[in-house]
């Protein structure tokens, strides 16, 4: 039996038994029906009639399943109670805000008035309620969020670019006064290059005319000891070492051995022991201890890899710091005995940063990676010590609790 056409709107009564009849789409009247409308049971052959046989249909079914979804996706009690802990908390913690802006103390007008005529205050200056205010500041972090972090030269694209003349001077030269620039566009490689401390402005002599003995086989050691001790110094000072060159110089000799103590490391493990020890005291442990001394150690291995360029203008600009803090020291009032004293510190590191500058300069740069990789290494076990020794202090505290108690 062939199936029979059908054009009313009726909907379909088919059934095993009765065959389906063809029914032509109640909209286009084109196309045979295949569905129905879950609505009014009007058959239509596509989307497109679907949407264009009742608006009234669409609109309310969709609206159906929307509402449907939205009873499915009722909280629970637990998230509601998460949420509306969250909301409490919130809330405290703006009110909170608002009492600590309204609590906020100005500074005095003694204070704004000296400043204005001056140009600056000093921490003397202050009141004694001022001060309070500064170090707990000082202790809270909030001082540190307005100082802009610093990027190190030494991790910028530019450091990979650096090259030498022969005799250890900067290839590129800055243009004298009296020579005009030929064109006023601003060149981005001269950029890039001023973002790298400057090397030797004159040629450095060959060790030969330094010394008459062969150098030490130690100095890969004792560069080691002093490029932290720069990277500490720059890190410490957010990179502007300039603005108290004085203070910059002192704690670089204070955390290299090399330069501040005469010290002669012959390990890397023992240059870093060091370094690390001096990076952990009381004095500079707000830094980030033993965290902070093993980011220190990971900017040792990035300019040993960055090669002999890198490190020449590295030590050039340690020998500019040295060179300040010596003229500094000049103008300042300190006691007699100290100023000698640290004078003779800076005279014997600077004559100790030039010699190992000119040793650097005539190493291939081949001999840079492998020890690059025995720093890398040597952090490596000084984690590895860390963790043991948290380990044995656990064990220790633990066995010191057990006590000997005396027999009656």
């Amino acid at each position: 039996m062939e199936d029979s056409i059908v054009t009313s709107d009726k909907p379909s009564t088919s059934s095993p038994f009765n065959p389906p009849s063809r029914v032509v789409c109640h909209v286009c009247q084109k196309q045979f029906s295949q569905y129905t409308c879950p609505r009014c049971n009007s058959r239509y052959c596509s989307l497109q009639c679907y949407k264009s046989h009742s608006i009234r249909c669409t609109e309310s079914f969709m609206q159906e399943n929307v509402v449907g979804e939205l009873r499915q996706m009722r909280p629970d009690d637990e998230t509601k109670q998460k949420m509306l802990d969250i909301l409490k908390r919130f809330h405290s913690e703006e009110e909170t805000e608002e009492m600590d802006e309204e609590g906020d103390p100005t500074l005095s007008e003694e204070t704004i008035q000296k400043f204005l005529s001056e140009g600056q205050v000093s921490f003397d200056d202050l009141s004694a309620e001022e001060k309070k205010q500064f170090q707990r500041a000082v202790a809270s972090g909030e001082l540190s969020k307005m100082i802009e972090p610093w990027d190190p030269w030494w991790l910028r694209p530019s450091a990979r670019k650096i090259s030498l003349s022969r005799e250890g001077t900067p290839l590129v030269q800055p243009l004298s006064r009296q020579e005009p620039s030929l064109s006023p566009q601003v060149d981005p490689e001269s950029e890039q290059t001023s973002e790298i401390p400057p090397g030797p402005e004159t040629p450095l002599p060959p060790l030969s005319k330094l010394s008459s003995t062969e150098p030490s086989p130690l100095l890969a050691v004792h560069l080691v000891d002093i490029v932290y001790g720069y990277c500490f110094t720059l890190r410490l000072y957010n990179g502007d070492w300039q603005s108290d060159a004085i203070g910059s110089a002192s704690v670089l000799l204070s955390v290299s051995s090399v330069l501040g103590q005469g010290g002669h490391p012959e390990t890397v493990l023992e240059a870093l022991s060091y370094c690390l020890e001096q990076t952990c005291s009381p004095a500079y442990r707000h830094m980030g201890g033993l965290q902070f001394g093993l980011g220190l150690i990971d900017d040792v291995v990035c300019l040993l890899t960055l090669g002999g360029p890198a490190l020449v203008c590295l030590l050039c600009d340690l020998q500019r710091l040295v060179k300040a803090a010596e003229r500094e020291l000049k103008t300042e009032k300190h006691l007699k005995s100290r100023r000698s004293e640290i004078r003779n510190k800076l005279k014997l590191a600077e004559r100790k940063i030039f010699f190992i500058m000119c040793w650097v300069h005539e190493q291939p740069n081949e001999v840079w990676s492998p020890l690059a990789t025995i720093v890398g290494a040597e952090k490596t076990s000084a984690m590895n010590y860390e963790s043991i020794s948290r380990k044995m202090e656990k064990k220790s505290e633990s066995r010191s609790k057990v006590l000997i108690e005396e027999m009656e």
